[in-house]
């Protein structure tokens, strides 16, 4: 989960303790254009005070009109809908006619909200089954990382950490990469054993490890909400981060570099007894075609890619750096 909706989770947890009554919000359903996905979270307090975001803020305003004039009055979850009709739309901001659906939920010490905020702190992925009839909670270990089933009858959400960014490396283009990457809501480690990269690194918000990269690999425990990215150029470095994160659930593993250096980076790990499988997964020379040059669009081009895979886009071959640049070489030829 993003951290705005794990702030929702701790500050909600907060006014619960302080005593105030408080309804959480969750997107279940969106048809057409959403600004917010299927999952996002606001809480309100009794007084109006808000922590999160359902929409681009009319809906927020309507919800917060509405607590503020009768207060937090239900008892059990209920539905609403926004943007039904095209005045609605025009009224709430919803793009082309969306529509939205959320579930109201008055909270309680039931709702185990302190919790779930515990176990996602902690760094569990948690499955959170809310009775629309009751109001009851039930929480369980979760087997997926991202999923939301809403049936009218029974509202299933997943809880978990942040999406995970492994940098290996800690030169000028980790600096501009990791800084953007921290804006894309990633937890970002950065691993370089070089103290002459790291001693002057002070980029907030960034956690610096000098152990080797292999041993990093397996003390983070990749998952399918990790990316690895290699940015040393040196293969004592990168090849031994890399060997491991291949054997990993992480969603992206890639490596800065030529496509000659990629193409014996490939050689040299398939003596790591890696599988055909495991090194084709490999991403480089990492990014999409832009054009880049400076630094800042480096790290742009290869965000780009991180992106689309953790979104499940796919990425056609021409549009990636060495896609780009094998047709620009038959081109020239």
């Amino acid at each position: 989960m993003d951290s705005m909706d794990l702030d929702v989770l701790r500050t909600g947890t907060r006014w619960l303790q302080e005593g105030h009554r408080v309804l959480l919000t969750t997107v279940v359903n969106t048809w057409g254009s959403s600004p917010r996905p299927e999952g996002a979270m606001l809480a309100i307090r009794g007084d109006g005070a808000v922590v999160g975001s359902v929409s681009g803020g009319c809906i927020e305003d309507d919800l917060i009109a509405t607590v503020r004039d009768k207060g937090v009055t239900d008892h059990t979850p209920r539905t609403l809908k926004y943007g039904v009709t095209a005045e609605e739309a025009w009224r709430f901001g919803l793009p082309c006619g969306g529509t939205i659906q959320l579930v109201l939920e008055p909270l309680s010490e039931a709702s185990q909200l302190r919790e779930l905020y515990e176990a996602v702190s902690n760094g569990k992925l948690v499955l959170r089954m809310l009775d629309m009839r009751t109001g009851a909670v039930r929480l369980s270990d979760a087997t997926q990382t991202d999923g939301l089933h809403f049936d009218g009858n029974r509202l299933v959400t997943i809880h978990g950490p942040r999406y995970r960014m492994l940098v290996i490396g800690a030169g000028q283009l980790s600096r501009y990469l990791c800084s953007m990457a921290v804006g894309l809501d990633y937890q970002v480690t950065v691993c370089d054993p070089r103290t002459e990269y790291t001693d002057e690194w002070d980029i907030p918000g960034i956690r610096i490890v000098r152990s080797m990269p292999d041993d990093t690999v397996l003390e983070m425990r990749l998952d399918r909400r990790s990316a690895v990215i290699a940015l040393t150029h040196d293969p004592k470095l990168d090849d031994l981060a890399l060997m491991e994160a291949l054997r990993t659930d992480a969603f992206y593993v890639g490596a800065l570099g030529s496509r000659r250096n990629n193409a014996a980076r490939r050689e040299r790990l398939r003596e790591f007894d890696l599988t055909a499988h495991d090194v084709a997964r490999l991403r480089g020379p990492v990014g999409l075609y832009i054009g880049s040059r400076t630094p800042p669009e480096i790290a742009i081009s290869i965000l780009a890619e991180v992106t689309a895979a953790k979104n499940g886009v796919a990425i056609h071959a021409v549009t990636t750096v060495e896609g780009a640049k094998s047709v620009g070489a038959l081109e020239a030829a």
